[in-house]
Parts: structure tokens; C-alpha cells; sequence
């Protein structure tokens, strides 16, 4: 029973912060439409999603403790997976942050051109 509960409060506390963040980010996408500052949407739509796994894996780690397992690091796997995902979760952010000539970069200066023009 303990570890239903357990399991049952992490994951209504995880679907709650899922809500109020993607509410956020319709809200920050309704004033990048309005006012055509794009920067907050990019860096929030970026960023969340890698708050949103690490959230996700939070329960197990807290089991984990509990038990006080010993902890293991797949260096594969987050070389493989993790690193090449990253990057590319965070293409957008880093063409705001460095200027990078990507196909976001211009997909997006599209976007606000079309705006501008309306």
C-alpha cells in the first residue's frame, strides 16, 4: 500500500507540473505570437522537456535511495543516446545563444517574416 501511494502522489505531482508547464509554454507561444520575442519561447520549450525526463526518472531514484542500492552509470548509453539527443533537444537554444546557421535558425526568421507581413 505504502509503495502504491508512493507511486500514485509522484505521478499526480509529475502530471501537474506537466500541466502548468505546457500551459506556460501555450501562454509564452501566444506572446511570441503578439509580440514577435521569440527568445523565451525557444529557451522554455527547450529546457522543459529535459526537466520533464529528469522528473521522470525521479521516482526511481528516490526508491532507489531508499534501498540503498548502489548506484550504476551506463557511460554507453549516454554516449550513445543521451549525448546526441541532448544536442539535438537543444539545436534552438543554441542557435539564440551562438547565431549557429541551422535549419531552425531559418525556419524561424520564416516564421517571423510571416508574421511581420500580416
Amino acid at each position: 500500500m505504502k509503495r502504491f501511494l508512493f507511486i500514485f502522489f509522484s505521478t499526480v505531482v509529475i502530471g501537474i507540473i506537466l500541466y502548468i508547464g505546457m500551459d506556460y509554454q501555450l501562454s509564452l507561444e501566444e506572446k511570441w505570437r503578439t509580440t514577435f520575442y521569440i527568445k523565451s519561447y525557444i529557451i522554455f520549450a527547450s529546457i522543459f522537456p529535459v526537466f520533464i525526463g529528469l522528473l521522470l526518472r525521479l521516482p526511481k531514484l528516490i526508491v532507489e535511495i531508499r534501498e540503498k542500492k548502489k548506484w550504476s552509470f551506463d557511460w554507453i548509453k549516454v554516449t550513445i543516446i543521451g549525448i546526441p539527443s541532448l544536442y539535438i533537444a537543444m539545436i534552438p537554444l543554441l542557435t539564440i545563444a551562438f547565431g549557429m546557421n541551422c535549419c531552425f535558425q531559418i525556419r524561424f526568421r520564416c516564421m517571423e517574416v510571416k508574421h511581420l507581413r500580416r
